[in-house]
């Protein structure tokens, strides 16, 4: 009997075993799969943005910068070429400065110093100049300096002034025929020089219509002749 009993104590120690283990972890009934991918921008794919843009509206390129000693040389050329036509040489020096700058007028004191000359000399030159219509002098309100500046139509000017000149010499040459007599060669070489005066006095007046149009013409366009 007591053989029995140890025998079954044995046979309930080894039942009760497996349920007094420690029970095992779940297992994880996930199937195995890849690695997640990274999260993906949703933003699509574009070109890079541009750099800003200047809104500064685009202006005239600046003037190139000019040779001094080059517009110096075409001043004193051109005064030149006046003092060949009769005009004294500081007023003609004075007329070539203020035609050639950009302001299109001149005060005294820049005179003198663009010409490097006495302001006497440039007082004595400007009266000359407006004497014979190519210079005139105006001022600003406010103001005391004084800007002597060329008229718009100054050649139109000067030729009107030589048309006087030539009808004063055309009056001259008609007594010189008379005197020497019409039927002479002197006489005849004179009344020939008359004629050509009155020619170019009668035509003058036309040639400066026909210029006055041609100034609102097209660049190459002449304007309406005869």
């Amino acid at each position: 009997m007591a053989r029995a009993t140890r025998d079954d104590e044995a046979t309930l120690a080894r039942d009760e075993a497996p349920s007094r283990a420690a029970p095992a972890p779940p297992r994880d009934e996930t199937p195995a799969g890849p690695d997640p991918a990274p999260p993906r921008n949703k933003t699509p794919a574009g070109p890079a943005p541009a750099p800003p843009r200047n809104e500064t509206p685009a202006g005239p390129d600046p003037a190139p910068a000019r040779d001094q000693a080059a517009v110096s040389r075409f001043v004193e050329d051109f005064a030149l070429a006046l003092v060949e036509m009769g005009v004294p040489r500081m007023p003609a020096r004075v007329f070539a400065a203020v035609l050639t700058s950009d302001s299109g007028r001149l005060t005294a004191a820049e005179l003198a110093a663009t010409l490097r000359a006495s302001p006497a000399a440039v007082s004595g030159a400007v009266r000359y100049l407006i004497q014979l219509g190519m210079v005139r002098r105006e001022g600003e309100p406010g103001s005391r300096r004084h800007y002597y500046r060329a008229p718009d139509n100054v050649w139109g000017e000067v030729i009107g002034i030589r048309d006087h000149l030539m009808a004063r010499w055309t009056g001259v040459l008609r007594e010189g025929v008379h005197v020497l007599g019409a039927g002479t060669p002197a006489g005849a070489r004179v009344a020939e020089s008359a004629r050509f005066f009155e020619f170019v006095s009668s035509e003058l007046p036309l040639v400066i219509a026909r210029w006055q149009e041609s100034r609102g013409a097209p660049d190459g366009q002449p304007g309406q002749g005869r």
